[in-house]
């Protein structure tokens, strides 16, 4: 009788975890559902995993998976459920906004190795403002497309794309849940993004630009002595020719400076 009494004697204390639990669950989803909004809006735009060729529903389980490893530990920041509908959709939005925010910032200053490849295609006569390529897209260059490639094969080889995800986990201390994101300190924070992205993509490809330049100055010379030669005509093949000769020597180094720069650059993200 003393044995069959103890599973007698557990039942109310296990009744009672249970109960407490489930009146818990609603606000554990509540919490979830708010990190992942954050979540899974920053892993749609962050260079190397959310690329558009990467299928949707890899991306929707990756945001999952991020939430479930990140909810534990933010689990104290996260405000109460709301009742109101108004302020449960306000709260939702000012997630997406943050997550959007720390993600777009992190793309910008990918895209500056693609922006690059446009200059220098440009510079060697590859690709032409008034001339848009129907098959790559409208002024976009095979040397662009192919830098587009190779950035989120070298952010995810590399590894930094978990710096992204740090200042993302990070994020909630700076911008806690429920917070409205100043319109000011956004638009700020992305024209300066933007301002550092061209800077860096200018940079990478000033090699290529400064012999693009002289060469330049040596045609309008050579126009200037023979009128009648068709110097455009003569000197493109040797121009496209040269140019990819001297982009090929130089990739290694872009490709190296542009991963630093984005080291530093991710080290500044908010929440990092």
């Amino acid at each position: 009788m003393a044995a069959s009494d103890g599973p007698r004697a557990a039942s109310p204390a296990t009744s009672s975890a249970v109960t407490s639990l489930l009146a818990a669950l609603p606000g554990l989803a509540f919490g979830f559902m708010l990190v992942l909004c954050r979540v899974s809006a920053a892993v749609m735009v962050l260079p190397g995993i959310g690329e558009s060729e990467i299928p949707m529903v890899v991306r929707a389980g990756l945001a999952v998976g991020l939430a479930v490893l990140i909810f534990p530990g933010v689990q104290g920041l996260l405000p109460a459920a709301q009742d109101l509908m108004p302020h449960q959709v306000a709260l939702i939005a000012s997630e997406l906004g943050c997550g959007l925010l720390i993600g777009w910032l992190a793309r910008l200053m990918a895209l500056s190795l693609p922006i690059a490849g446009q200059i220098i295609s440009t510079m060697i006569g590859l690709s032409s403002v008034l001339q848009p390529d129907p098959d790559l897209g409208s002024q976009t260059s095979a040397i662009s497309r192919l830098l587009a490639i190779v950035a989120p094969v070298l952010v995810l080889s590399s590894g930094l794309y978990a710096m992204p995800l740090g200042a993302l986990a990070g994020s909630y201390r700076l911008l806690p849940p429920g917070m409205l994101l100043s319109s000011g300190d956004v638009v700020q924070s992305v024209a300066l993004a933007t301002e550092n992205s061209f800077a860096l993509a200018l940079r990478l490809a000033s090699p290529l630009v400064l012999v693009g330049l002289l060469w330049q100055l040596m045609l309008g010379v050579l126009a200037r002595l023979l009128p009648t030669l068709q110097v455009h005509n003569l000197s493109l093949p040797g121009q496209v020719l040269g140019g990819l000769l001297l982009f090929g020597l130089l990739l290694g180094p872009i490709l190296q400076t542009w991963l630093q720069a984005l080291q530093a650059g991710f080290a500044s993200l908010p929440g990092r």
